[in-house]
């Protein structure tokens, strides 16, 4: 009857393996890239602006920080505030001063 065993298409199966394991790829692919564009948070992460550098608190702001939170009481506050304004009126000299 038939010469060739499945109508002649010998070894075609290693095709459609090889396609479906392709179509799963592509669909794990398209879910995982769904789920990465829908669960981004874009304020996260956003570039700071080029023009201003970073600013780091000032030994003063720093204290006041903690006397807001609570970290210091207020005479503790005011204390540590002084050994500050000594420290920088020692460093700015003489010169300074008289101005």
């Amino acid at each position: 009857m038939h010469r060739y065993w499945n109508d002649g298409w010998t070894g075609g199966w290693w095709w459609m393996a090889i396609m479906m394991i392709i179509v799963w790829c592509g669909v794990i692919w398209i879910a995982v890239t769904a789920i990465r564009v829908t669960s981004h948070t874009p304020h996260v992460h956003a570039p700071r602006d080029a023009s201003t550098p970073p600013t780091t608190p000032t030994p003063r702001e720093i204290l006041a920080e903690r006397l807001a939170r609570g970290e210091i009481e207020p005479d503790d506050y005011r204390r540590r505030l002084d050994v500050l304004d000594q420290r920088t009126d020692a460093a700015q000299g003489p010169i300074s001063r008289a101005r």
